[in-house]
């Protein structure tokens, strides 16, 4: 039966619909906005079924839910806009994705939370989806939780941000917070992977696995490999995080496409590192680094595309 990915024309989503096709595996995709999911699924799009619907909209969703056999959902928004709130879409979205599933007969269920969330914590995006992750785990479904730590790679907005703040910012560049936050960052394509893995292993069903790569990184050395990566240099110069937070309210208000918000801000405080990596400790991977070859795409962001992300919000890549 088929696998359904909601989210499917996002950074994770996407990737996730194309390992699928890769196996052989039946795969639907479904997407809020068909125009993105045809530049990001353009080279699968025969071999998989694309159907509109939107989390926030339940109606929507039971068409998606036929004949599925699991569903693995990757929507989230990590910064609020356009009327799309952490509450509608993060947690209540989760929601009426599982009860759909439910509704449907659908037992299996994946869903991709995000380390240190919490409903129990302050920040409200954390919040958010640990509200999601304890509606999921009070069902009776069949579910498995990831909570990976910063996810890297094309099409990623983490750290495509800096490398396109850095195309627009000459000479200086912020060392945010003095470059103290810490993150583990892991590759999608090893999310990816234990994602799959998950499916095919029921001694996850019930399991909350935190997922980062082999490294404990500090901003400012995450900031570094950015700009050794795009082969530019600039001087870092130690800013913290009240400071910023004009500059950031600022870019909110005018920039449909603003790369930072002062909710992710207020993130730097809470470290995202993984001490139990389910990646090694459960599946015996060796994660992929932040380094290197593995980060060449930072590349990919040209001047154009960067004034298109920011002014537009448009999908470049």
């Amino acid at each position: 039966m088929t696998i359904l990915v909601t989210g499917a024309a996002g950074f994770l989503g996407n990737q996730t619909v194309k390992r699928l096709v890769a196996l052989g595996r039946p795969a639907r995709a479904l997407v809020r906005k068909r125009a993105k999911a045809a530049l990001r699924l353009a080279n699968v799009a025969e071999q998989i079924e694309i159907v509109e619907g939107d989390v926030t909209r339940p109606e929507s969703l039971a068409p998606a839910m036929r004949d599925v056999s699991a569903v693995i959902h990757t929507v989230a928004i990590a910064m609020e806009k356009g009327g799309q709130t952490y509450d509608s879409v993060n947690y209540r979205g989760t929601v009426n994705v599982l009860d759909a599933a439910r509704s449907a007969g659908v037992r299996r269920f994946i869903n991709m939370s995000q380390n240190g969330a919490s409903s129990r914590l302050p920040y409200r995006f954390l919040a958010s989806k640990g509200r999601a992750q304890d509606y999921v785990a009070a069902s009776d479904m069949d579910w498995t939780a990831l909570r990976p730590s910063a996810i890297f790679g094309p099409q990623d907005e983490f750290f495509n941000t800096f490398a396109r703040l850095l195309k627009i910012t000459p000479l200086v560049f912020p060392l945010i917070g003095g470059g103290k936050a810490e993150f583990q960052p892991v590759s999608v394509y090893d999310v990816v992977e234990a994602v799959i893995r998950c499916l095919d292993d029921d001694c996850t069903i019930g399991a909350e696995l935190a997922l980062g790569g082999p490294e404990v990184l500090a901003l400012g050395e995450i900031e570094r490999r950015i700009i050794r990566a795009l082969n530019t240099r600039r001087l870092l110069a130690p800013v913290p995080v009240a400071l910023l937070r004009p500059a950031v309210i600022l870019m909110q208000a005018l920039l449909p496409g603003s790369p930072v918000s002062t909710s992710l801000l207020d993130l730097l405080a809470v470290a995202n590192t993984v001490p139990d990596n389910a990646l090694v400790s459960r599946f015996g991977m060796e994660p992929i680094a932040f380094a290197g070859e593995h980060i060449r795409y930072l590349n990919d962001n040209s001047l154009g595309d960067t004034l298109a992300k920011f002014f537009r919000n448009a999908t470049v890549n």
